[in-house]
């Protein structure tokens, strides 16, 4: 593709896309409304994102009395970040997903350290693979320094555990 004839670049990908299951955790936190919305309000300023409204954050029960919990959310200039706690379960999710490249481990370490994560199952997605970027509007970043892997190019979601 010539970049001189088109106002676009294609990166390898549009930004990642953290997901994770968390469970045996600090049950007193995620049944928290107060403190599940300080660590969702705080933690676009932790890592360098811009937060565009203030967090959502309320209790929730379903139809399932057990699946009572809390649901959150935040809207950032990057995407979002949300949270939902199943508390009689032990277990909540926490999803990241942004369009400017974040430091995957720092944010992972950040929600297990902030709710006491004994268990988690991480998965990160690079989504948008071939969007097409406005070369005004791409930052100079080095992938190398935000390990970022820009080799690749597969829609299957990576997956860890520990």
């Amino acid at each position: 593709m010539d970049e001189t004839a088109s106002p676009y670049r294609y990166r390898s990908e549009f930004g990642p896309h953290l997901m994770m299951d968390c469970q045996e955790c600090d049950l007193e936190k995620i049944s928290s409304l107060s403190y599940v919305y300080e660590f969702i309000n705080n933690l676009p300023d932790q890592i360098g994102m811009t937060k565009i409204t203030q967090p959502y954050v309320f209790p929730y029960e379903g139809i399932v009395p057990e699946d009572k919990g809390i649901t959150a959310s935040v809207i950032i200039a990057e995407s979002h970040l949300t949270f939902h706690s199943f508390t009689e379960k032990d277990y909540f999710f926490f999803d990241l997903f942004s369009c400017k490249p974040f430091d995957v481990d720092a944010v992972k370490r950040l929600v297990i350290d902030s709710f006491s994560v004994r268990k988690a199952d991480t998965f990160v997605q690079h989504r948008g693979l071939d969007f097409p970027r406005s070369v005004i509007s791409q930052p100079k970043t080095n992938p190398a320094v935000l390990n970022i892997d820009t080799t690749r190019r597969s829609s299957v979601l990576t997956g860890t555990s520990f």
